[in-house]
């Protein structure tokens, strides 16, 4: 597989089957993920895997009852505007009519959402946290961390899900990883391969054309 058939067939999946994966395989791709590009070299990226029976031991762990916690950084910009606004309604809605879940039907809704605290069932997983003192350079730099490993495990036969809504649990996760006060977690990454029979893994969000945001001055 080349770049270009990595980045074409890359997708977030919501359904994954529970075929293990290595710790070793996991080692390696991280270890070449780390080879994206950071501004000064600072390598802000700082993960905690989860795997095998420690995704168990997690899932036991987030079930303990606790106050409802709060993101550490704004998952979206509040007053979202055009079109930026009707492109995230649009793939939540493509989402949902695959799914088979109408607008209506909220507790539905809500229950496929908490599915992402299961990583839609995948085998592993990781969080990726960045210090306190970064700022959004830095933030840039998580950016690409992620998307090389994501088309670095494309290319391995894996599927994976980033998944920002691990911000929403930042004390809990926390907790269980045992990271230091001074990290803020950015997100999740759900690791496996994905079930070939859900409709929701058909999902390919749609992209504005060149046109719309690239300017040739």
């Amino acid at each position: 597989m080349n770049v270009t058939e990595a980045v074409a067939s890359r997708k977030s999946i919501r359904r994954f089957l529970d075929t293990p994966v290595s710790d070793d395989q996991l080692k390696e791709l991280l270890t070449k993920a780390a080879r994206s590009p950071s501004g000064g070299n600072v390598q802000p990226w700082r993960v905690y895997v989860l795997n095998g029976s420690r995704m168990a031991e997690f899932q036991e762990h987030l079930a303990q009852p606790r106050e409802r916690e709060q993101a550490e950084y704004a998952i979206y910009p509040e007053g979202l505007s055009e079109p930026y606004r009707s492109s995230r309604f649009k793939v939540g809605e493509d989402m949902y009519r695959l799914l088979g879940i109408p607008r209506e039907d909220k507790p539905a809704r809500f229950a496929h959402l908490a599915r992402n605290y299961e990583f839609f069932g995948a085998p592993t997983a990781f969080f990726c946290y960045v210090d306190k003192q970064m700022g959004p350079p830095q933030w840039s730099d998580l950016g690409m961390f992620l998307q090389t490993f994501m088309l670095l495990a494309q290319e391995a036969g894996l599927n994976t899900c980033a998944q920002e809504a691990w911000a929403t649990r930042p004390a809990a996760v926390a907790e269980f990883v045992k990271a230091p006060d001074n990290l803020m977690l950015f997100c999740g990454m759900a690791i496996g391969h994905a079930d070939p029979e859900p409709a929701v893994n058909t999902l390919v969000s749609e992209r504005e054309p060149l046109s719309t945001w690239a300017t040739f001055v």
